[in-house]
């Protein structure tokens, strides 16, 4: 007989009720999480180095019934991202969601030409980053009422190789074994955790970069288009919805795997 109680999210917020982290929330694909983790009901607080960004999108979205905070963290030091745990223990209580969504693209150089400290603080934020905040997080999700889910966020490069930015690869293809290994972990206390693997996401960042790109923005899109079989790169919004299946009840028995967003490019 099945153990799992009915669905009861479709037609109303899917995150009814729930509470979340987002790492790296305050722009790019963290805040479209924030965003729709908020309008699907959830109570969000947000994790960043970016106090301006930050603070104005916590004053926006936060209301009387669904509160968000922001908290200026540094996940690569584990006393900030303890420190600011306790604060959400003490606002929030627990804990149902944690997205692990900061992350920097790090040094382009192949492996024979990097910077061992530039390596040393990609790691710190890709890697080091997801593993203090889980490892912070577990026991407000161990307090959380029902279904509890840490998402991971990826890369298609965590996936497949490509001769651009080798370090950044290893780094999200750590975060990928991580999520399988956390998600062996606590599954037996119904924590379930997941990666979501975008591809080209139409982000600040990378507009920065086709801007500063010898092509210009525009070529440097079309390439980025190109590369990708249904011809278009993704919005934020496209990894955020992705994102809310993971967070919801409605993946109640998915565990240990990876959502790949990426407009067919792994399927090449």
């Amino acid at each position: 007989m099945n153990t799992f109680p009915p669905i009861t999210t479709v037609g109303k917020a899917r995150v009814d009720g729930k509470r979340a982290i987002v790492t790296g929330g305050a722009s790019g694909i963290g805040r479209a999480i924030v965003e729709t983790l908020v309008a699907e009901g959830a109570s969000v607080a947000i994790f960043d180095v970016s106090e301006h960004d930050g603070k104005e999108l916590a004053e926006r979205l936060t209301s009387r019934e669904r509160p968000v905070t922001f908290h200026r963290v540094d996940v690569t030091v584990e006393d900030s991202v303890a420190a600011a745990m306790e604060q959400v223990a003490a606002e929030h209580g627990a804990l149902e969601i944690l997205v692990n969504n900061a992350g920097i693209s790090g040094p382009a150089e192949p492996t024979d030409e990097v910077d061992y400290a530039a390596w040393q603080s990609m790691m710190a934020v890709n890697v080091a980053g997801p593993f203090l905040c889980t490892k912070h997080a577990i026991p407000l999700l161990r307090r959380g009422r029902g279904g509890r889910s840490v998402v991971d966020i990826c890369s298609i490069y965590g996936l497949v190789g490509n001769a651009d930015a080798p370090s950044y690869h290893a780094s999200k293809g750590a975060v990928r074994l991580m999520a399988k290994t956390d998600a062996m972990v606590y599954a037996p206390e119904g924590i379930r955790v997941n990666a979501v693997c975008p591809g080209t996401i139409l982000t600040p960042l990378n507009i920065k970069k086709g801007e500063e790109s010898p092509e210009g923005l525009e070529a440097y899109l079309a390439g980025m288009r190109a590369q990708h079989p249904l011809g278009v790169v993704g919005d934020p919004i496209d990894i955020a919805l992705g994102v809310l299946y993971l967070a919801s009840d409605e993946s109640r028995f998915v565990t240990g795997t990876e959502l790949v967003i990426d407009g067919g490019f792994t399927a090449q």
